[in-house]
């Protein structure tokens, strides 16, 4: 089971997921991606929910026309963890 990040090295984790925001009072990471078309957006999600199945690892996903924003927390854990930021570098690597 992962462990939470503590406060202390959550800054550190942050510089490794650049383009990702974190919501302290739930924490959260987030991300909102921006696409031309509603069928592309759809594609990235699927591309989202193949990596997120592999890690066993899900993330609240919201899609409104051609942009999908995603949410990451480990559930169990009430927080971040590790499993968090290397699923975002992962979803990064769709797009970036």
């Amino acid at each position: 089971m992962a462990e939470l990040i503590s406060d202390d090295k959550l800054a550190a984790f942050m510089k490794k997921v650049p383009e990702w925001d974190l919501e302290e009072e739930d924490s959260l990471l987030i991300r909102e991606f921006e696409f031309d078309e509603f069928m592309e957006a759809i594609d990235f999600v699927n591309s989202v929910a193949e990596i997120a199945d592999e890690a066993e690892h899900h993330p609240k996903i919201e899609v409104d026309d051609s942009v999908v924003k995603l949410f990451l927390r480990t559930l169990d854990q009430g927080g971040l963890t590790k499993l968090d930021f290397e699923l975002a570098t992962r979803i990064d690597t769709l797009v970036d």
